[in-house]
Parts: C-alpha cells; sequence; structure tokens
C-alpha cells in the first residue's frame, strides 16, 4: 500500500478548515493488522516486521482489518534519534530483540486507514483522526497518536519550540481531504533544509568516495548524494573503511533476488549500484526544495556514530 505523502512550502499555511501535526523525523510506516498478524512495511513497500518486534507485538491490540500510518522514533535524552531508528530498521532478525531492548521504538500514529475491514481513505481526515484517536486512546504506548491542533497560533508554537525535542517541523492537513496514497496532498514545514541523514552505503573507490549513499528522513529509499569534495571524500574513506568491512544488517527485502546488486537512485542518472556500510554513521546534509534536488553532503557526523 502507498502512502500519502507532503509537499514542502517555506511559511506557514493559514486558513479554515486546516489541521497541524508535529513532523516527527522517524521510520515511516505502514503497520497492518491481519488475520491476527502484525505487519509492518515501510514507504518504499520493504517489509520491517522483524526489525521491530516490539512494534509488531503491540500492533496485535489492534483489531483485525486494520492499517495506521504513522513513523517509528527512538527517543534518547529527551530527543527523537534519527540514527537509532535507522539502526532499528535494518537490523536482522537476530539483532532486532536486542535492540528493541537498548533502543525502544514508539510508533507516533498520524493516519488511519482502515478499520475492522472498512477502508477510511475515502472518509475526510477530520473522520479519520477522530476515529484514530478513539482506537489507540485505550492502548496506549507504544502506539499512540501525533497531537493536532486546529489553532495555527498553537502551531506556530509548536514550530517553534519543538526542535528541542528533535521534531524539526509541521505538517498541515486539510479536515475534509480524503487519504490519496502517493499523492502529496499534505505540505510540510521545516525549520531548514540542512538535516542529518544516515549513510548506508558509498560509490567508487573505498579509500575515496566519489559519492555517499544515505537514507533521509521520511523515506527509506536509499538516493546518491552529490560528488563529494576531495576533502570530504579522504574524510569519508577513513570513516567508513571499517564499516564497510563489516557485514551490513539488512531489513527484509523480499523482492530482491539472491545475490541482486545494491542500487541506488542518482539525480539525473538513475539506478547505480552502491556497497553497503554497517548502520550508525550520520552525515549532515542539504537538499533543494524540489521533489528530485541532488543531495550535497556537508559534513560526516562521526561524533553521532551508533555504539550500540
Amino acid at each position: 500500500m502507498q502512502p500519502a505523502l507532503a509537499a514542502s512550502v517555506a511559511a506557514l499555511p493559514r486558513g479554515e478548515g486546516l489541521a497541524y501535526e508535529p513532523k516527527f523525523d522517524g521510520h515511516r510506516i505502514l503497520l497492518f493488522k491481519i488475520d491476527g498478524r502484525a505487519v509492518l512495511q515501510a514507504r518504499s513497500g520493504r517489509l520491517v516486521t522483524t526489525a521491530f518486534p516490539d512494534l509488531a507485538e503491540a500492533a496485535l491490540a489492534l483489531p483485525d482489518g486494520t492499517v495506521v500510518d504513522g513513523e517509528a522514533v527512538v527517543w534518547t535524552g529527551g530527543r527523537t534519534d534519527f540514527a537509532a531508528v535507522q539502526r532499528r530498521a535494518a537490523a536482522t532478525a537476530a539483532r532486532a530483540g536486542l535492540l528493541a531492548r537498548r533502543l525502544p521504538a514508539s510508533y507516533a500514529a498520524f493516519d488511519l486507514l482502515w478499520e475492522r475491514g472498512e477502508d477510511l481513505r475515502p472518509a475526510p481526515y477530520e473522520r479519520r483522526r477522530q476515529r484514530l484517536t478513539a482506537l489507540l486512546g485505550p492502548l496506549g504506548p507504544p502506539l499512540q497518536p501525533v497531537p493536532m491542533t486546529t489553532d495555527p497560533r498553537l502551531a506556530a508554537t509548536w514550530y517553534e519550540t519543538l526542535p528541542a525535542a528533535g521534531i524539526e517541523g509541521l505538517v498541515v492537513k486539510r479536515l475534509a481531504r480524503p487519504y490519496r496514497p502517493g499523492a502529496r496532498d499534505w505540505l510540510k514545514l521545516r525549520h531548514t533544509e540542512v538535516r542529518d541523514a544516515a549513510v548506508t552505503g558509498f560509490t567508487g573507490p573505498p579509500a575515496r568516495p566519489a559519492a555517499l549513499v544515505l537514507v533521509l528522513p521520511d523515506d527509506d529509499s536509499p538516493v546518491v548524494s552529490s560528488p563529494l569534495p576531495p576533502a570530504l571524500r579522504a574524510r569519508a574513506g577513513r570513516l567508513l573503511s571499517g564499516r564497510a568491512a563489516e557485514q551490513p544488517e539488512q531489513p527484509e527485502q523480499p523482492e530482491q533476488p539472491e545475490g541482486a546488486p545494491r542500487t541506488a537512485t542518482a539525480v539525473g542518472i538513475g539506478e547505480v549500484p552502491y556497497r553497503a556500510v554497517a548502520p550508525g554513521l550520520l552525515a549532515e546534509v542539504e537538499r533543494g526544495t524540489t521533489r528530485h534536488a541532488a543531495v550535497r553532503v556537508r559534513r560526516l557526523r562521526d561524533d553521532l556514530i551508533n555504539q550500540i
């Protein structure tokens, strides 16, 4: 199932019939409860059920025939930790249980697509929101609806104050709109387009990578950065040499044949092969506001390498 998407805006939208939610930079997940089983699907369509056993177990409390849209997030030190949630998403079945105990995930739910076999996607967001809070309210953590307000003044306060908790913006929805899979009907407002991205691989020689392969918040599909400058190539080679030698943890990818090369999307080129690295390293990146803008690496965040 395709999730709904959001288009970037430069200022806070105001007007009648708008709803505002804090924007969590976690791992986008559609959560299914079907025939007594929980299934977790990433935005790309990849299954990540075994990577999040804590969320899968919590989802068993949902009624059959239910689909929820939201973000898996990990909190450390009172802030959302993007490196930690990406490590969770990349965990093998053997490591997933250990990481779930050390880095427990929460599920920030923001839409209800099906409930007890009823397709709610044609219903207006206002109704879906009411059904979502009624469904998850009695369950409690780790499945929780995100906060929502129709007051633009409160939304502006959230926008200014919540970055201290690692929440970098707002998502804006129209109360009367249906849920349209794959469509950019929602709006997102961020403080900056400078963000942290998870380094998942590289192209070029290991000693001097030509570009990094990155996973950005909001999208688990890897993308290739623009070419690295010479100084950054050398630094990337030093930081990634040991990590490339490790066997990277990978999420479930049933659609990929065994032995198939890993590929990522490079702007203006298409799919290119890359060498994967173990998760845990972040890069500070800058991206334009258009959908297919190139991603430029500003620096490597080796200060935030997750050692778990």
